[in-house]
């Protein structure tokens, strides 16, 4: 068997472009999505309304599809192995990139559904990709390992927005440099990925080793895992009102991502590259918190108490992006977001894995996933009907369902004695690692 070292030299590059992947794949997404109104829904005979309506569940499919599969893909890695399963995810993920292209080009309505549904199914690969580092890293070294899949995300969530809208926008300047060419459309994004997925499979199955060493095909498959997650964390203790606050936290940001590009294409005429630019805008900013405002704080105070703040402040600068009437006071005030959401959700990540012990990590990492994926998949399919009644409503919807899970968490959450007592430095090293 290959020495560890020798292990996480080879698989920790290929686990984090996997995930970087991931997230590109679904950056690319965001500024592409609203044409999905304007140039398929309504031209196939949906009022706008209507059309809203699609574009919610269109975008809530593939997150509600990774709730299901996510623990079940992890199950199947532990029964078969780390490497079968994540290529064949790979690869199921770039085929439905290239039905997404095909539903775009031919407006075929469901197959658009259809691509999204199974690339959420086989999306659910992260969890595969943080089993494999799990099996690879030592206990001291995972903090940075896992700290390195965050950077991945961040990364990925500034690149995917940006090449999303240059790839999908013909004849346009790109810095001077050169020009578009006049086949890119709407497709042509999805093209690319569905090539990287190609690729990334490629290097899998020649490159990674198979670091499960404990696999057991008779392991018992449990499939309604993703219901049971659910189950124990509105009733864990301890955890509860922690997975309740982060619920709402990002039920709220989900209502605001899914609708808020169309409301700066109709209120400040933006256009696909314009949504592009300030979405990767919002990208940078977020690694900047990361890197530089999260640390600091860690350093100062403790989880809870950073939450008992950036909750309401998450909420307050989600209201604030309804001020803008022009895109300088949109580009002044946006970076609030970037950094509540950077600070608040490397926070909750922390406090999660220091609320339970360290043999129940895998188990709470996995409840929080779901927890996630929900939270996720929920809001953006109710925000397509909420939108029906004012392009400002998601918004506001969203900032009041994280201020609720900041009065939740306020009111209810206690600190348990472990977290009380760890060093600013645990907690600082925490943040870090849990920023993804």
């Amino acid at each position: 068997m290959a020495s560890s070292n020798n292990l996480t030299r080879k698989a920790l590059p290929i686990v984090i472009f996997t995930v970087f992947l991931d997230v590109l794949g679904v950056g690319i997404l965001i500024p592409v999505l609203p044409q999905m109104v304007f140039k398929i829904f309504i031209p196939a005979g949906f009022s706008y309304n209507e059309s809203l309506i699609a574009l919610g569940w269109l975008t809530g499919i593939y997150p509600l599809m990774q709730f299901v599969a996510t623990p079940i893909l992890g199950q199947l890695s532990d029964r078969y192995g780390r490497k079968r399963i994540l290529s064949l995810s790979l690869a199921g993920t770039g085929f439905g990139y290239v039905l997404f292209a095909i539903g775009i080009i031919t407006k075929n309505i469901p197959l658009l559904f259809i691509s999204r549904a199974f690339d959420g199914v086989t999306g659910g690969n992260i969890s595969v990709a943080r089993a494999v580092i799990a099996d690879v890293t030592k206990p001291e070294d995972r903090t940075k390992n896992f700290g390195l899949i965050g950077a991945a995300f961040g990364i990925g969530f500034v690149m995917g927005p940006y090449l999303g809208a240059r790839l999908a926008s013909p004849n346009v300047n790109f810095f001077g440099l050169f020009t578009t060419p006049s086949w890119f459309n709407a497709a042509t994004p999805f093209w690319f990925t569905a090539i990287l997925a190609a690729i990334n499979t490629i290097l899998v199955l020649a490159i990674l080793p198979e670091t499960h060493q404990h696999i057991n095909k008779k392991l018992k498959m449990v499939w309604n895992q993703s219901l049971t997650n659910i189950r124990k964390a509105a009733s864990a203790p301890g955890l509860r009102i922690v997975f309740t606050a982060e619920f709402l936290y990002q039920a709220g940001f989900t209502f605001f991502t899914t609708f808020f590009q169309i409301l700066l294409i109709q209120k400040l005429n933006f256009t696909q590259a314009n949504v592009g630019d300030f979405f990767a805008y919002i990208g940078i900013w977020i690694a900047v918190t990361q890197g530089v405002i999260t640390p600091i704080l860690a350093k100062r105070f403790k989880n809870y108490q950073v939450l008992r703040v950036t909750f309401f402040g998450m909420g307050l600068a989600l209201f604030a992006q309804l001020w803008p009437s022009n895109t300088s006071q949109l580009l002044l005030i946006s970076p609030l977001i970037a950094v509540f959401v950077g600070v608040t959700m490397a926070n909750i990540s922390a406090l999660v894995s220091l609320s339970a012990g360290p043999e129940m990590q895998g188990e709470i990492l996995g409840i929080d996933a779901s927890v996630m994926a929900l939270a996720q998949a929920i809001p953006a399919i109710i925000s397509g009907y909420v939108a029906t009644m004012g392009m400002n409503m998601p918004v506001i919807v969203g900032a009041i369902t994280v201020m609720a899970a900041g009065v939740i968490f306020a009111v209810f959450y206690k600190p348990s004695n472990h977290i009380l007592h760890e060093s600013p430095a645990e907690l600082a090293a925490e943040a870090a690692g849990g920023a993804h």
